[in-house]
């Protein structure tokens, strides 16, 4: 699909999220097939207290565009009248646990989890489920009795990732090795990144050095990246596949760091500021742009239907997956879209998410005026 076709599918897609969020504030369409579960406690108001439990805050997306974006949604749905309870567990999985102890003690009317550990979360999620509070899986497919979920078709960013890749490689594909820098084995997004990446590398490139990066901190990249140099050798690395920005950005400083003068194409994932200006400086080949508002506002519409003990539409719940421990959770997935320098311009920019002053600020102001960032 080019990119015009991606950019299309997001818009049609968040055109469309934008509506049946509209209609479903309070969904009760009968015969409903959509289905999902309900609360088993008595249908309620507007005056909902809800709990929204993000996992860390070293990746910008969380802080500044989902907690917001959710926190939004929820009071337009509940006419200003609900509170939303926000901690975040600093990638701390224990912290989170406690965290969701305090929210059934404080008997929040639902949850929305992005999971440190989405095994691990298991047991607390149970125990809000026996306290009578639902669960939504934010993000990450938490393990446990979760009641709905919403995420990215996570092994199409993967897919798009390594085509990207494949695309900026071209006849280098063959005549060196890459380095795969895969996400945490704590969050099982980062297995599907893989998954989809290989789906599309498998046969097609050699791959020297492949890490699962713990807890995603760009530090760890970084070391895993000047021990890949150190095994291979700098000028035999042709490419890296990096599952997100946060990542790219310690690989990069580990290859120029090395000597090298010209640095291989490096995947991302986040559209992060600091990946997007690197894009625009050349460092970094591509990143995957996620649209926030889609997934935030499904997670938020998905939370008040289920604290008012409803059903969630079947406009909002368009699929289903199976998790490890629960069959059929009613899901809603966004599209995504391979964001290169030639399309920031229509995406990033034009979807309000950074402004070209923010991005073109300091050094990266040259850069910009070659893109045609005006």
């Amino acid at each position: 699909m080019n990119t015009r076709m991606r950019r299309a599918a997001v818009a049609v897609a968040a055109t469309a999220m934008a509506v049946s969020l509209a209609a479903c504030g309070s969904a009760k369409e009968s015969g409903d097939k959509a289905d999902s579960s309900s609360s088993s406690s008595a249908k309620k108001g507007d005056d909902l207290k809800i709990g929204l439990l993000l996992p860390e805050n070293a990746t910008a997306r969380y802080e500044k565009f989902d907690k917001p974006i959710i926190e939004k949604k929820i009071g337009e749905l509940t006419g200003g009248k609900a509170e939303v309870v926000y901690s975040n567990a600093k990638q701390d999985a224990t912290l989170q646990a406690q965290q969701v102890e305090t929210m059934i003690t404080n008997k929040v009317d639902a949850l929305i989890i992005d999971a440190v550990d989405s095994k691990s979360i298991a047991n607390s999620v149970q125990k809000a489920k026996d306290a009578g509070i639902p669960v939504v899986a934010f993000d990450r497919l938490a393990e446990g009795p979760i009641d709905a979920y919403t995420s990215f078709d996570n092994e199409e960013v993967g897919r798009v990732q390594g085509k990207a890749l494949l695309e900026a490689l071209g006849d280098n594909a063959s005549k060196g090795k890459i380095v795969m820098m895969n996400g945490a084995i704590t969050d099982p997004n980062a297995a599907l990144f893989k998954k989809g990446a290989k789906s599309v590398l498998d046969g097609k490139v050699t791959v020297g050095k492949e890490y699962d990066t713990k807890e995603w901190k760009p530090e760890n990249a970084n070391a895993n990246m000047e021990a890949a140099i150190t095994a291979l050798g700098k000028d035999k690395i042709v490419g890296v596949y990096s599952a997100n920005d946060g990542m790219a950005g310690g690989i990069i400083t580990a290859l120029k760091a090395s000597g090298l003068k010209t640095l291989p194409p490096v995947t991302g994932q986040d559209a992060e500021l600091a990946g997007v200006q690197r894009i625009v400086s050349g460092e970094q080949f591509m990143s995957v742009y996620k649209p926030y508002s889609p997934e935030g506002e499904a997670a938020a519409t998905m939370a008040v239907s289920l604290a008012k003990g409803e059903k969630i539409a079947a406009s909002v719940a368009t699929s289903t997956v199976d998790s490890a421990t629960t069959k059929g959770v009613p899901t809603y997935l966004v599209p995504v879209v391979s964001l290169t320098k030639d399309n920031i311009k229509d995406t990033v920019i034009e979807d309000g998410v950074y402004t070209v002053a923010e991005i073109c600020a300091g050094q990266y102001a040259s850069a910009c005026a070659t893109l045609g960032l005006k």
